[in-house]
């Protein structure tokens, strides 16, 4: 049986864990923090006006908080890629907020994307174990 992946998210904290089949529960595989993303706009803002576009006006800046959510996001679409490319996984599911969801979805590549079977858009990531395991129930035997 292959091996699965389930990627506990959200924009600063997120945990991987393994699945090796029926009846025998999930390993922590990874956690990985974001810290930046738990702080203000005004901690990650420097006194630099936004970018010059050339035609004497400043180009909208991206909210600092936003910023660091993509950033975060892309470094999870990294370590789903390197995952498949390494075949660390056959199948993968993702837990995660709505709004990071859809920046997680964005950074992954086609055929990463591809072997995830499901996505929950719910913050698990303050949540046990045992709770995570009952969601998974509707997907898999944990």
């Amino acid at each position: 049986m292959a091996i699965t992946w389930i990627l506990v998210a959200n924009a600063s904290l997120a945990r991987l864990y393994e699945h090796l089949g029926p009846n025998k529960g999930l390993k922590l595989v990874k956690e990985l923090i974001h810290p930046e993303s738990r702080l203000k706009n005004s901690e990650l803002v420097t006194d630099r006006p936004g970018s010059m576009n050339g035609h004497g006006a400043t180009q909208p800046q991206t909210e600092p908080k936003a910023h660091e959510a993509r950033v975060f996001a892309q470094r999870l679409a990294h370590e789903l890629y390197h995952g498949r490319t390494r075949n660390a996984y056959g199948r993968a599911i993702v837990f995660a907020p709505p709004s990071f969801m859809g920046l997680l979805n964005t950074a992954l590549d086609t055929p990463t994307a591809q072997l995830i079977t499901d996505r929950f858009e719910k913050d698990y990531t303050k949540s046990p174990e045992p709770r995570l395991r009952e969601r998974l129930e509707s997907c898999m035997f944990v």
